[in-house]
């Protein structure tokens, strides 16, 4: 490794600078004694929760039902201490983002744990839930041999399992932490849920890569996503002074049994699919569509070349 002293000399100073921007660029330091909510403490949490709604598929083997309610129990035990820490850290952070005469007086820590238990009591229901998913999963892909081979193997399933959890926080008012569960799982498969965005059960999205799904998005039962389907906004509305309104309905609903093939894009809080829809591959839609409704691009005209004076016919299937 080269080692020029009068290079490192230099370093002093690079430092300095550095760190006069944490006060100049405040929008992106958080400096003090309130440490915000853990990335790596919120990714182990999120493993804990899915080795509980899916048993023997995570971490832990070997489980039957003489052990598996110790497993559990210790996850649960382990689960309340250190969710609700985190939780706590999220709360401050937005108690003290109020203006302190707006602040109420309230015990944050107790806050925390109510919150974290509700979660924990909600898990048996999100269980039934991921159930419907993974057998319209398995009902819904010729490709899938089992059950067990969805839940190793279909991101769609993990996504959908991360949103879920996510969800319920965001319904109980946990701040920061849903999104980072939702964005964690994009990393991991490429596929974005807003934690905010309410969808039904029996709810597939096939092969994944790309899809996009906005926070006030409303799905139904029974809906199937493939690759690339973009769920957006057609715009940002504003008040008068150029800023962008929060809390309106920006995106679409997809009613009961829609299916929506690869690259479509579904844009608008107005836009209604009607239940039973279907929208093609590559549509680009910003109006409603009634119930029982095939949407589809016009087939494209395909141009091919071969060498001089040969016709060229592809050989192949897909």
């Amino acid at each position: 490794m080269a080692t020029d002293i009068r290079l490192k000399e230099a370093l002093p100073e690079i430092t300095e600078a550095i760190v006069a921007t944490y006060t100049e660029c405040s929008r992106t330091s958080h400096l003090g004694h309130k440490p915000l909510p853990s990335r790596e403490a919120v990714v182990e949490i999120l493993t804990d929760l899915l080795d509980i709604l899916y048993p023997g598929y995570w971490r832990r083997q070997n489980l039957h039902i003489g052990n598996v309610e110790y497993h559990v129990g210790d996850l649960i035990d382990r689960l309340h201490d250190s969710l609700t820490q985190q939780v706590v850290r999220a709360l401050r952070h937005e108690h003290d983002q109020t203006p302190r005469e707006d602040r109420p007086a309230i015990d944050l820590e107790a806050l925390a744990q109510q919150k974290t238990v509700e979660l924990l009591k909600r898990l048996p229901d999100v269980r039934m839930i991921l159930e419907q998913d993974a057998q319209a999963a398995f009902e819904g892909d010729p490709a899938a041999k089992s059950h067990h081979e969805i839940i190793f193997c279909y991101p769609g399933l993990e996504a959908v399992s991360v949103y879920r959890i996510a969800h319920e926080l965001l319904l109980l008012g946990v701040p920061l932490i849903p999104r980072m569960m939702t964005e964690h799982a994009h990393q991991r498969t490429g596929i974005d849920v807003h934690p905010g965005a309410r969808i039904g059960p029996g709810f597939f999205i096939d092969h994944g890569t790309g899809v996009v799904i906005g926070e006030t998005c409303d799905i139904g039962v029974n809906v199937k996503l493939y690759q690339g389907v973009t769920l957006g906004a057609l715009s940002f509305p504003r008040d008068a002074n150029g800023n962008i309104i929060r809390g309106m309905k920006r995106h679409p609903t997809l009613e009961d049994d829609v299916v929506v093939y690869a690259n479509a894009t579904i844009l608008g809080g107005d836009t209604v699919v009607g239940k039973g829809a279907v929208i093609g591959s590559n549509v680009w839609l910003t109006q409603s569509v009634a119930p029982s409704t095939v949407v589809s691009l016009e087939k494209p005209s395909l141009r091919m070349k071969g060498p001089v004076g040969q016709e060229f016919v592809p050989n192949y299937m897909i």
